[in-house]
């Protein structure tokens, strides 16, 4: 079908710049998603390689704190203070970078199903060392496999280090295995509820807390150590069988190929297709999308086995996807990144701005806003629901951060022309004529960002 080149670039890419060029056909959206990823090698975020010696001293400095005499406490307390402004820089650092391909890339929907999905397998990191792994987690465990298989997606995120700190996998041991018996440990049983609540089969999927209980029972031994590296730890696994939605899993001695075996056949479930297909739905076109559109891809899902880039175009062919009205309200993230895209702010300032800058520019207005960087308050991620992103308070914080922006200190637009850029034919004669009448470029530049068209996608 051909498709209003306003509704593609807004609703399922990053909107317009001024020396971008725009996808006239969801083919055109699609296509570089094939191709290798450029911007993310232009604006690079650090890997967890990385991360994982520095946390590994956090944990020991923290240790040796514990019994050092006073006279080397203050010694350790200051390598501790500085490991922290470090992972707080890096964690600027990352945002800066996710902010500068936002605004300058050509491959938009690749940054919007990174942000979707990242979401979709939430982690979060307490203090700012974990804290500073999500980012990263980002960067290797979701970002090269949005376009590929959902089950080498699956298994990306949930075998990652971060999901496993982040749902305390680690502390969980079978009560038959060796350890189970010696020490009496016992089941941790979070990542098997997310992992079919959130991740595959949906909260109404066809299980019940046996499943929950026999998969927690198969996961058992899956485990990172302190510098990051997944193992299965067969003294903490389970003897077998294990019994999920009526399959039977593991042997005598468990091993990681009985969890890969349950995570390929929950990634390619009639329920996981079902579910992927309405959050696929729900985020891109509507809170309350068109039951003929998530049926519509979500047999697309099962017809290829899962594979994306067919369930993508699936999303992106049928009708329903393309309705004339800007239904979603762009989260804080978005609301940023589309303004720095429709300004033309080069990727290169955001990524050479200092750290107390990209706080008090980006990461403080967005927490204002209710969106603190990689920290929703649960593993379910971000609501949808446009009542959660327009409540007065957070409405403020976007008015206080649009009326800010010359604080920034690059040449603003200028507000007849930013208006055409930014919103195309959704400006409304009232926006117009606000961006005319503006004493101001700053003035008239915020005031077309804080149109509400401007706030919905």
């Amino acid at each position: 079908m051909a498709a209003d080149p306003s509704i593609l670039n807004l609703r399922f890419g990053l909107g317009f710049g001024p020396d971008l060029p725009a996808a006239y056909s969801f083919e055109e959206l699609l296509e570089p998603l094939a191709g290798p990823d450029r911007i993310a090698e232009r604006f690079p975020i650090s890997r967890y390689a990385d991360l994982a010696p520095v946390a590994q001293r956090f944990r020991e400095l923290r240790r040796a704190r514990r019994d050092a005499p006073e006279t080397e406490r203050r010694a350790i307390e200051d390598e501790l203070d500085a490991m922290r402004e470090r992972e707080r820089t890096r964690q600027a650092e990352s945002v800066a970078a996710a902010m500068a391909r936002a605004a300058e890339t050509r491959d938009p929907l690749r940054e919007r199903l990174t942000y979707f999905w990242a979401d979709h397998f939430t982690t979060r990191g307490l203090g700012p060392i974990r804290r500073a792994g999500v980012p990263t987690y980002t960067e290797e465990a979701i970002r090269p496999f949005v376009s590929g298989s959902f089950a080498n997606l699956l298994k990306s995120a949930i075998l990652h280090p971060q999901m496993l700190f982040y749902l305390d996998q680690s502390a969980s041991v079978g009560p038959n295995s060796q350890l189970g018996l010696q020490r009496g440990q016992g089941l941790n049983e979070n990542l098997a509820r997310e992992l079919l609540e959130l991740h595959t089969l949906g909260v109404d999927g066809p299980y019940d807390q046996r499943d929950v209980r026999q998969l927690a029972e198969l996961l058992a031994g899956l485990r990172a150590d302190a510098v990051g590296s997944v193992t299965f730890d067969q003294r903490r696994g389970e003897p077998g069988p294990e019994t999920v939605l009526g399959r039977d899993y593991g042997q005598r001695v468990p091993d990681m190929a009985d969890v890969e075996r349950v995570l390929d056949d929950l990634a390619r479930h009639p329920a996981t297709a079902m579910h992927i297909a309405r959050k696929l739905a729900v985020h891109f076109v509507s809170d309350t999308p068109e039951p003929d559109l998530v049926e519509h891809v979500a047999t697309r899902f099962r017809e290829t086995d899962g594979a994306l880039a067919e369930v993508y175009a699936a999303l992106l062919e049928h009708p329903a996807a393309h309705g004339p009205d800007l239904e979603k309200i762009k989260q804080p993230w978005g609301l940023l990144a589309t303004s720095f895209r429709a300004m033309g702010v080069p990727g290169s300032y955001l990524t050479g701005l200092r750290r107390r800058r990209v706080n008090s520019w980006i990461l403080r207005p967005m927490a204002d806003m209710g969106q603190r960087w990689m920290s929703p308050s649960g593993p379910d991620g971000w609501p949808e629901a446009a009542e959660d992103w327009i409540a007065p308070q957070v409405l403020a914080a976007r008015i206080t951060w649009a009326m800010g922006l010359p604080r920034m200190g690059f040449e603003m637009p200028e507000p007849r022309g930013f208006v055409e850029t930014a919103l195309g034919p959704f400006a409304s004669e009232a926006t117009r004529f606000a961006a005319r009448a503006a004493e101001t470029r700053e003035e008239g530049v915020a005031l077309v960002l804080l149109s509400p068209e401007f706030q919905r996608r």
